[in-house]
C-alpha cells in the first residue's frame, strides 16, 4: 500500500466508496445513479416552473446528450416521466416529470439526503466548515479546465 497516495488516487477511492453507497440507497427504487442525477434535475427545474429540454438535462447534469436520450427513454418506459415535443423547436424534446416519478425522486431524494449527511459526519457534518471546503475544493477541481487527452498525439 502507497504511504503517499496521489490526490487522484484518493478521488477515485472516495468515488468508487461514495458510488457503491449510493447504488446502495437507490437499488430499493429501481434507480441507477445516472437515472436518479436525471430526475432529481428534473424534479429541481420543474419546481421552478421549468420544463426542460433533454439538452438542458445533459448539460445541467454533465452526461452525456446520447446517454441522456437513453435514461429519458428508459425512465419513461418506466412511467416516471413524459416526453414531449417542443412546439417552438421541432428537433427538441422536452421532459416533464410523472406523478409516480416525482413521488419516486422525493423517496429516494430522502433517502440519498440522509446518505450525505452520513458522509459527512467525519467532516464534522452538512454544514461543518470542514466540508464547506472539502466542497469548495471539489468545485475548484470539477471546474477547471479538461487537460489534453494524454493518449493522443499532439
Amino acid at each position: 500500500m502507497k504511504k503517499n497516495p496521489t490526490a487522484g488516487y484518493l478521488v477515485w477511492r472516495l468515488s468508487t466508496k461514495w458510488g457503491a453507497l449510493l447504488d446502495r440507497t437507490l437499488a430499493p427504487f429501481g434507480l441507477t445513479q445516472a437515472q436518479f442525477s436525471v430526475l432529481a434535475t428534473l424534479y429541481g427545474v420543474s419546481q421552478d416552473g421549468g420544463q426542460p429540454s433533454q439538452r438542458e438535462l445533459s448539460d445541467h447534469t454533465g452526461l452525456d446528450p446520447v446517454f441522456v436520450s437513453k435514461l429519458v427513454r428508459t425512465l419513461e418506459g418506466n412511467g416516471l416521466l413524459r416526453r414531449t415535443s417542443d412546439p417552438a423547436d421541432s428537433r427538441a424534446v422536452r421532459v416533464t416529470l410523472t406523478d409516480a416519478g416525482a413521488e419516486v425522486i422525493l423517496a429516494a431524494g430522502e433517502r440519498v439526503m440522509t446518505l450525505q449527511q452520513q458522509l459527512a459526519e467525519p467532516l464534522g457534518g452538512p454544514d461543518s466548515e470542514r466540508t464547506r471546503e472539502f466542497v469548495a475544493t471539489l468545485t475548484v477541481l470539477l471546474d477547471a479546465p479538461s487537460p489534453p487527452d494524454p493518449g493522443r498525439n499532439p
